[in-house]
């Protein structure tokens, strides 16, 4: 191998010669025999300089890249490299080349044309690059290229959503073939492209009456429906957002400001029909898949009820009842075990169960609800066929469903002649299948003592061979749970127990035993959950299960399954555990009365008094119930009921009683998990969740308990406890956790403000329970650092100002701390407040001066700072009169004290007022003779 030197310079002279194949061989054989670094680095810049001429610009970059290595000052190397990355597109980094080659010679010519170039080719790709039409163009390329990188396509994809989003984005998709592309995109098949193209549509859609009902044309609603009825529960979703999208532009549910487009008259009645027209097909449909068919009912159950319930227009839902009352029933009357049925999750009947209540709950009079009774008398009645089993078990399946939807139809139905006794009879079939439809519907069936009573008049028995005979484990459990729930009847009185002592607990160890198994299927072990809801009644029960922690785990477990038909049933076992449910306080002349009338009183189990309760309180915690209850939460809105959320506030409000357990609660996603429950629900739901929060909110750092926006979400709740229906305890925890939110930042104190919470605050500053009057005045405290706070104390014509005076002057300290606080922001920030305080009341100087002499040192600063604020008012006369009277005595006395830790500010503040009082000319420094 040759010299590399030489071979450097004969390269070099084949180059000037222009015979660049032989330079690159030279210069090449060069690089592989140098050792030198220096020199190896001026071999690979020349070979740049040959790979330019040759145009294989990859090369050249590559080489002088080398070359850079060596020396990051190289300005030809870096120039070379210049050149080839901009002939290989890359702008950007060509750029950045040249300006550190005009960065080391200023002046070269060369360099700074290139840079003005480069800089304006830059600009001009950019503005190309970002002009939304040759985005979005770009977007739909790099999507419908199948050789295109994954990543970039997820990337393209993501984009063209997010522009999607925003007015301007989704008006340039559409106009420019938009929605067709997305139909390429749909065709496809591809779970990622359908996805993609779907929640595109459903952004085009948001807020835009007229290019919702454009793409409803365009698209299809049958189209729409096709999607929706795949076996992707993605894809599924993102249809059903896409149809609620439709539906919110089309109804102005979204309450968005159209502008211009407001002024057009757009008729969207009958899009909003073929909608409504086309779910209700997909729900009795065998094509659409479990995951669709739930959306379908999911979407009516949200559409079809009224928003407001003043409204007299029920008319979606009589359309509704008329066209698809029948397909609903279809769905609740599926059995799995039997062939040809549709397709289902464990869900589905459930949210039909629901969408039933809803539909039945709009009806607005007795001819509606009697049509609504009478196609579900007449459905049932045709399923009835003693001549085939598989015709009449579907029947009995319908009615459990009715019973678990609107009660009244279910309980109608049952209470027909030979119902109850067909459900008896098919128990005692050889059929496995018949026996679980029977032993469902007795026990969805048995909710009514009456009810329950026939059946453990003519059924114990029954289900008591079929538990011990069967060899299914799912009918096992089924006949376990109908005999909970018989032996639950009697609720929590103790004196109504309706088997032997000793059988529930043997029943709900058995329920236990099932729940803990983990090789039994999820829907077989909900049924022990069932079971023990019903149980826990009992509070042997109550204590036995919440001590059986493995147990209490595997509950909180199959509450996060996807099967979410289980919560109620968990909602109901914690209600009874921890005993939130309302309970009317018995006068005992009211027992007497009844005893001696030869009544019924309900008795208490001695389990039942608050120090077994805690207790149980206090295991649940420990096994991770406020995990499970986020979770909960966290369901889809079909399968949590009203009902259902009033349940999990009920259980949150007891989890919060004591004070110590709140951090472990907010530590597990408690806070966050109350703000749904407080803002949607029943009434008594809502202020349950309300009063949790409150508890939450009184002691905790509000940051931590409802991060980021949410802390700005619990401020209505709380001002809810605030009105007078609410009780005294809901009203005194609402002030402290608005005391607590207020200190907190002025955001929060602005919130609270707008939310009109300052009348009832003021209000509780006059009530007469000391402690409510404590927590208003020391809300009001945090509060007065705003400025529309301020000017409602120093305004005229009212007392607000003398209140807070003359709650200066009680003798509850903390009272005093609060209402002087109050006093020494407002005179700091209002110099109209001193001179006010004067007039307000004949005993304000007593008042400030008892403040002044008081052994506690935060009130004494706080009296000592208002007197200062009096003194620095400018009115000369006030100044005058304070100084007059003993006040210049106790400032004397406090400010020639010793320095003291525990007293320091106060000591300090006295010391400031002599000063203020030397400088106004009141008094003269004492002077010792010379």
């Amino acid at each position: 191998m040759g010299d590399p030197i030489q071979l450097k310079d004969e390269g070099n002279k084949h180059f000037q010669a222009g015979e660049i194949e032989n330079a690159i061989e030279c210069y090449t054989k060069a690089i592989k025999g140098c050792k030198d670094k220096k020199v190896l680095a001026v071999i690979y810049r020349n070979r740049s300089a040959c790979y330019l001429k040759k145009e294989n610009y990859a090369n050249a970059a590559s080489d002088a890249s080398k070359a850079i290595d060596v020396d990051a000052a190289d300005i030809k190397a870096l120039y070379r490299r210049c050149q080839a990355l901009e002939k290989l597109g890359k702008l950007d980094m060509a750029f950045k080349d040249v300006q550190r080659c005009a960065t080391i010679e200023p002046k070269n010519q060369t360099f700074l044309e290139t840079l003005r170039r480069l800089g304006a080719e830059i600009q001009a790709k950019l503005k190309t690059t970002f002009s939304t039409d040759s985005r979005v163009q770009n977007m739909f390329d790099i999507l419908l290229d199948d050789e295109m990188e994954k990543d970039k396509r997820e990337k393209a994809a993501n984009n063209l959503i997010v522009l999607s989003r925003e007015d301007a984005g989704a008006e340039r998709i559409f106009q420019n073939n938009g929605v067709p592309l997305l139909l390429t995109m749909i065709e496809t098949g591809k779970q990622e492209m359908v996805l993609a193209a779907v929640r595109t549509l459903s952004g085009m859609c948001t807020g835009h009456k007229a290019r919702a009902m454009a793409i409803i044309q365009m698209v299809g609603v049958d189209k729409m429906c096709s999607i929706m009825a795949v076996d992707n529960e993605e894809i599924v979703l993102a249809t059903c957002n896409l149809f609620q999208c439709i539906n919110d532009s089309l109804t102005g549910e979204d309450k968005k400001d159209y502008g211009k487009e407001e002024a057009l008259v757009l008729d969207a009645s009958k899009d909003l029909k073929t909608i409504l027209l086309a779910l209700v097909e997909m729900v009795g449909s065998k094509k659409v898949s479990g995951h669709g068919r739930d959306q379908a009912l999911n979407l009516l159950s949200k559409n079809v009820p009224r928003i407001v319930k003043k409204s007299k227009d029920n008319s979606k839902a009589l359309f509704t009842i008329d066209h698809g009352l029948k397909k609903i029933l279809k769905v609740c009357g599926q059995v799995s075990e039997l062939p040809d049925q549709l397709p289902m999750t464990e869900n589905t009947q459930l949210i039909a169960s629901v969408l039933l209540t809803r539909l039945y709950d709009e009806l607005s009079c007795d001819p509606e609800r009697d049509n609504f009774r009478e196609i579900c008398n007449e459905y049932v009645n045709s399923k009835i066929d003693p001549n085939d089993m598989d015709r009449t078990i579907h029947a009995i399946n319908v009615i459990s469903g009715l019973l678990q939807g609107p009660f009244d139809v279910g309980n109608a139905l049952v209470g027909r002649q030979g119902i109850m006794e067909m459900m008896v009879a098919l128990c005692a079939s050889e059929r496995e299948v018949d026996q679980m439809v029977a032993v469902e519907a007795l026990i969805h069936s048995a909710s009514k003592m009456s009810r329950a009573s026939f059946i453990i008049t003519n059924g114990v028995s029954l289900l008591k061979d079929l538990y011990k005979k069967t060899k299914n484990e799912k009918i096992k459990i089924r006949s376990l749970v109908g005999l909970c729930k018989l032996g639950s009847a009697g609720g929590d009185d103790y004196s109504l127990r309706q088997f032997a002592e000793g059988s529930t607990e043997k029943l709900a160890k058995q329920c236990r035993k099932w729940l803990c198994n983990p090789k039994i299927d999820t829907k077989t072990r909900k049924w022990a959950i069932e079971g023990l809801a019903y149980l826990t009644n009992d509070a042997d029960v109550k204590d036995d299960f919440v001590e059986d922690e493995i147990a209490l785990k595997a509950m909180f477990e199959l509450s996060k399954s996807t099967d979410k038909t289980i919560i109620y049933s968990v909602a109901c076992t914690l209600v009874n555990c921890t005993n939130c449910y309302d309970k009317k306080d018995i006068l005992p002349e009211l027992v007497q009365l009844a005893k001696f009338s030869k009544q019924h009183v309900p008795e208490q189990h001695p389990k039942d008094k608050k120090d077994f309760i805690d207790q149980r309180v206090k295991r649940l915690l420990k096994a991770g119930i406020t995990s499970a209850l986020a979770v909960m939460v966290k369901a889809d809105n079909s399968i949590l009921t009203d009902q259902t959320k009033e349940m999990l506030a009920r259980v949150f409000l007891a989890l919060t009683d004591d004070p110590k357990d709140r951090g472990a609660i907010v530590a597990q996603g408690g806070g966050k998990a109350l703000i749904p429950l407080a803002l949607e629900g029943t009434e008594a739901g809502k202020t349950k969740a309300s009063h949790a929060i409150a508890r939450i909110a009184a002691i905790s750092n509000p940051e931590i308990a409802f991060p980021g926006e949410r802390v700005y979400e619990v401020v209505r709740p709380l001002v809810g406890l605030l009105h007078t229906d609410k009780d005294g305890m809901q009203n005194y925890e609402a002030l402290r956790s608005l005391t607590n939110l207020a200190g907190f930042s002025e955001k929060l104190r602005v919130k609270i403000l707008k939310e009109k919470a300052i009348s009832d605050i003021e209000n509780y500053m006059f009530e007469d329970h000391d402690q409510i009057r404590q927590a208003a005045t020391e809300c009001m405290c945090n509060l007065i650092s705003c400025k529309e706070v301020q000017e409602r104390f120093v305004s005229d014509g009212n007392d607000r100002l003398k209140l807070l005076v003359l709650l200066c002057g009680e003798e509850d300290e903390n009272l005093q701390i609060a209402a002087a606080g109050a006093l020494a922001m407002l005179t700091t920030a209002q110099k109209k407040a001193c001179n006010k305080i004067t007039l307000v009341t004949t005993q304000w100087l007593e008042i400030l001066q008892r403040l002044c002499i008081h052994t506690n040192p935060n009130v004494q600063h706080r009296a000592l700072v208002i007197i200062y604020n009096m003194l620095d008012s400018d009115n000369s006369e006030l100044a005058k009169k304070l100084i007059e009277c003993e006040l210049l005595e106790i400032l004397s006395v406090i400010g020639k004290a010793e320095n003291n830790p525990k007293r320091q500010q106060a000591i300090d503040a006295a010391r400031t007022c002599l000063v203020k009082a030397m400088d106004l000319g009141l008094i003269k420094p004492f002077a010792t003779p010379s």
